[in-house]
């Protein structure tokens, strides 16, 4: 069953307007998965491939420029992942996919000392694709290729002084190519999840009703800018500078944190937008739609403001309030949505504009 907010949603228009004017559930849906989630995953499955290619034109003539190369193809899937990672159900949510792509946070390491021992014992088995997939998810993701790409020892990429290392981050960008590719075919399927998300009904496994399936589309942002607020920013931005913890922050080796943050609140206006969410608030109501468009687009400036390692941002005070701003936009949009928007978005005596249909 796909994840349920404490709440019960039902979308409704304020006034006496005739039933034929209802937004229906179906058509949200359809505008969310047709505008974001199925190109949102293309990106993401084009960046990917593009990395496949770079990692192996790199391990076939080791220079700096191909090792350059492959770092810029990392960002880039960074950039994409990080737009469509806020979409944790469906497809993803099979075979440890999205645990698969990113196993992040690695509180204590683990992920990191298992990259270490494969790449200290060059375990054979971690540098072919088929075999890296049944392995640890820590192993064969995007944590783990930054290492490759990043961590202790990976100058030596430009040469050919360890072909091993660079044969485990071909496979762990081929890895992440196939996932992403699965993704992406999963969600074009006209029988697939995305039908079911779309037509909602008595006799459908996962969505009895339109209430639900907008539910899970509205639970996106509410558990997204949660986890974009408290766990991905907190977990290395301190109340005070003394408390900042640098090296918790994700992706920090390869200075995509800020990048990270940008492309989720990015991934989150592209959906609101794209759902058209906001035309089934009551009229007096739709200034709620412009402001979460407003802030997200606040925050991401802000996010954009930061680029380099995030030590030295968090030690630059000017970039250190824009850290603290996005902070405070990711709670306001909390609050707006999670609160004041479900709450227009509530239960009624009157009809439906989200009709189910």
């Amino acid at each position: 069953m796909p994840r349920r907010l404490a709440f019960a949603l039902m979308l409704v228009l304020a006034g006496a307007l005739p039933a034929s004017a209802a937004v229906k559930a179906s058509d949200v849906i359809q505008r969310a998965i047709d505008g974001f989630v199925r190109p949102a995953y293309a990106r993401l499955h084009d960046h990917a491939d593009s990395l496949a290619k770079t990692m192996h034109a790199l391990c076939q003539a080791p220079s700096q420029d191909n090792l350059d190369a492959a770092r810029a193809e990392f960002s880039g899937v960074v950039d994409a992942w990080s737009v469509v990672e806020i979409i944790r159900f469906g497809p993803i949510s099979e075979n440890n996919r999205l645990e698969r792509m990113l196993f992040w946070p690695d509180r204590k390491s683990i992920g990191l000392k298992q990259v270490q021992a494969a790449l200290a014992g060059k375990d054979p088995t971690a540098a072919d694709p088929a075999q890296l997939a049944t392995k640890s998810v820590a192993m064969q993701g995007l944590g783990a290729l930054e290492f490759v790409l990043y961590g202790d020892g990976a100058g030596q990429l430009a040469g050919r002084d360890d072909a091993y290392r660079c044969a485990y981050g071909a496979a762990i960008a081929g890895n992440i190519e196939a996932i992403a590719g699965e993704v992406a075919n999963a969600w074009t399927k006209p029988d697939g999840f995305a039908a079911l998300w779309a037509n909602a009904g008595p006799q459908n496994a996962l969505y009895h009703n339109g209430t639900e399936a907008v539910t899970e589309l509205v639970g996106v942002f509410i558990n997204e800018l949660e986890m974009v607020r408290d766990v991905r920013l907190k977990g290395f931005l301190g109340a005070k500078p003394e408390a900042d913890k640098p090296k918790q922050a994700i992706y920090w080796r390869s200075q995509n944190t800020a990048r990270s943050l940008t492309g989720n609140l990015a991934g989150m206006d592209a959906l609101f937008q794209a759902s058209q969410l906001g035309d089934a608030l009551a009229p007096d109501a739709r200034w709620m739609a412009e402001s979460v468009h407003i802030q997200l687009t606040n925050g991401i400036e802000a996010a954009k403001a930061i680029r380099g390692p995030i030590d030295k941002a968090l030690a630059d005070p000017a970039l250190r309030r824009k850290l603290d701003y996005f902070s405070l936009v990711t709670s306001s949009l909390t609050t707006l949505i999670g609160t004041r928007l479900t709450a227009e978005f509530g239960l009624t005596a009157g009809f439906s504009s989200l009709d189910g249909d």
